[in-house]
């Protein structure tokens, strides 16, 4: 139990309930954090070892501020990280570029290039003989083109919710692991929680609980569904070319098919090694059951679709792995007030795209607990899209 009541409570302290209570705490709020296991935990979808970070957006142009600004945050963030010694094992974010791949007429390279023109964003059109040229580990097909963006790349998730953490924590935060919040209400002087340990009041309340959102707030009116991400590792054939030296993220959009990204090899990887191939998407799972593992089949797919494109990092599978992704109806966030609520704020349905905002969404959910508003551009994110 707390001894000091809080004035804003964070369910769920992943991702972007790790970057709230670090915000909160660092403006010196009263902030308590609970989960429902470990922070971080290999159980949500804060794990896997990178998460891609890119500015050009083929999802939607209204994302670009806030990844601007998040790009800001990271850096900040990284600095203050350092500062503390909170980075032994390695930094937090690489910056090795990324690129898009597709057919003629993609809508991820072209819309990716058009939304970093019209912000400003540093990016380069190639066509495929210029890739081959620049990056001989990929193979395009003929008449396929590219974008790269090169101050994009990766960062490492759970070494950022660590670090998220133990800022807040010494900000004065209260962050509790392997508590379950059960139930939640307002009440005339603010919100209470009630978990498997205790009861606590607070002022206000944010719920950042991932695919485990559709329990804590099914009055939110917006179907999310919980997907199960397979992610496979695998033993490049050329390590060197797989290296984040001379290797950028990539995102190859097929035609008719899933797209399928990449990540490559760095000193600080550690555990698992290989150059790491996941597609954008998932099937439909319960976060409550146990975890499927990656079956052969699964990773057979992943390996002949980097062996078609970049046969330089197709080699033998060494590790896999599966993550969740929690998506609204239309892959886009949902961040706004709960229906009927005056002081309960949630972010939600991140749709697989959502680490690399990690700093910004923490700046915007604590506005909105102690402001009741942010002057991010955040309002395309509201639930009023779906008439909820």
């Amino acid at each position: 139990m707390s001894t000091t009541r809080p004035q804003v409570i964070v369910l769920g302290a992943g991702t972007m309930g790790a970057a709230t209570c670090m915000e909160l705490a660092r403006r010196g709020v009263r902030v308590l954090g609970i989960d429902r296991s470990s922070v971080p935990n290999s159980n949500a979808s804060h794990h896997g070892g990178s998460r891609i970070i890119r500015e050009c957006y083929f999802e939607h142009p209204d994302y670009v501020p806030l990844l601007l600004r998040a790009t800001e945050r990271w850096g900040d963030f990284e600095r203050t990280a350092r500062a503390l010694h909170l980075l032994h094992a390695g930094p937090i974010v690489h910056r090795v570029g990324v690129l898009y791949v597709g057919a003629e007429g993609s809508e991820v390279v072209d819309r990716s290039h058009e939304s970093g023109v019209a912000h400003g964003v540093p990016c380069e059109r190639l066509d495929a003989r210029e890739v081959a040229a620049r990056f001989p580990q990929f193979r395009l097909p003929a008449g396929w083109s590219a974008l790269h963006e090169p101050r994009s790349g990766f960062v490492r998730p759970e070494r950022a919710v660590s670090a998220a953490v133990a800022i807040a924590r010494m900000h004065g935060a209260e962050i509790h692991e392997h508590e379950e919040a059960i139930e939640w209400s307002e009440t005339a002087a603010g919100v209470r929680v009630r978990t498997d340990r205790g009861t606590y009041e607070a002022d206000s309340l944010v719920i950042t609980a991932g695919a485990w959102t559709p329990k804590l707030a099914a009055a939110l009116g917006v179907r999310l569904e919980p997907l199960r991400a397979v992610i496979g590792w695998f033993a490049p054939r050329d390590a060197a070319a797989c290296d984040s030296s001379r290797m950028p993220v990539w995102y190859i959009d097929r035609p008719g098919q899933s797209g399928v990204y990449g990540i490559p090899t760095a000193p600080d990887q550690g555990q698992p090694i290989g150059v790491k191939v996941a597609f954008h998407g998932g099937t439909p799972c319960d976060p409550d059951a146990p975890r499927v593992p990656a079956t052969g089949a699964e990773l057979a797919a992943l390996a002949r679709a980097t062996s078609e494109f970049v046969p330089a990092a197709a080699g033998r599978a060494v590790a896999a792995a599966t993550c969740l992704y929690t998506m609204s109806p239309d892959g886009h966030f949902v961040i706004d007030r709960m229906p009927g609520c005056a002081r309960t704020w949630v972010a939600c349905g991140f749709s697989g795209h959502g680490f690399k905002f990690m700093p910004v969404i923490g700046e915007a959910m604590a506005d909105l607990a102690t402001q009741g508003e942010t002057r991010l551009p955040i309002g395309f994110l509201g639930r009023a899209r779906f008439g909820a």
